[in-house]
């Protein structure tokens, strides 16, 4: 009976493929959206992003951000524009990607993928400002401090400071996944609280790798992401244990196929 049920709800290959085109189109009008939208505000971002640099350089008797060519405002104020955009559609695109995995899932699964949608989107936006409004700041006066340790003169270029910014917002924002990340393994049966508490040393470390190969050489910047990091994990381990107890140790089931 259940195979007859599952034969009957699987779709064949073609309307898989149908229902791919579609939600990368509605995910791509949704991008263009939120790029049109971000283009609106970018001088607002731009000033946001500039920020840490400028509040750490007042302190110390000023500084300016420069450009060397005639065309890398508008480069800049064009990328900008797009990285902001993918940021604020972000829930809509990761809404279109759920919902066309959430279609070859069984209806417990469908629960967890609309679960996952916002809260993936929320941390990876919390991560982000976290970089921004909470870690920019101190790792800019430490870097500027390290420098005149040196002896040398920091002189920045806007393109360079704001590759710098938007790239460790990307990697704060994927570091903060973690939760989630943890939470699904648990709700597929692949770990366990004590599997995940076992093996707590060794997450301590690859985290710290982690750390090491997506920021800066600076261990004060490379602890700044991993110790969010390994608090998120604990909170992982937390929601594993908090799943477990409301779904009775229940695994994921799979995907229901394909019909050829």
């Amino acid at each position: 009976m259940t195979s007859q049920a599952e034969s009957e709800t699987s779709m064949p290959l073609s309307e898989h493929l149908d229902e791919l085109r579609r939600r990368v189109l509605w995910a791509m009008a949704g991008l263009a959206v939120g790029v049109a939208a971000a283009m609106c505000l970018g001088g607002e971002i731009l000033s946001l992003l500039e920020q840490p640099y400028l509040a750490v350089t007042t302190s110390r008797g000023g500084g300016q951000l420069l450009v060397l060519k005639a065309a890398d405002g508008f480069l800049i104020y064009m990328r900008v524009s797009l990285i902001a955009g993918l940021i604020l559609a972000s829930p809509w695109v990761f809404y279109q990607f759920w919902a066309f995995v959430a279609a070859g899932l069984h209806q417990r699964e469908k629960r967890y993928a609309i679960l996952a949608v916002p809260c993936s989107a929320g941390l990876f936006v919390a991560g982000a400002a976290f970089f921004l409004f909470v870690a920019a700041v101190p790792l800019m006066r430490f870097f500027l401090a390290f420098n005149d340790s040196l002896g040398l003169a920091t002189t920045l270029t806007l393109g360079n400071h704001i590759a710098m910014m938007t790239g460790m917002m990307l990697a704060f924002g994927l570091g903060f996944q973690m939760p989630l990340v943890v939470a699904l393994l648990g709700a597929m049966g692949l770990v366990s609280p004590g599997s995940l508490g076992k093996y707590r040393r060794h997450v301590i470390v690859i985290l710290l790798i982690f750390a090491a190969l997506v920021t800066s050489p600076s261990p004060i910047d490379q602890i700044a992401l991993a110790l969010p990091m390994w608090l998120l994990y604990e909170l992982g381990i937390l929601l594993v244990k908090l799943g477990n107890r409301q779904t009775g140790k229940k695994t994921f089931h799979g995907f229901r196929g394909i019909k050829n």
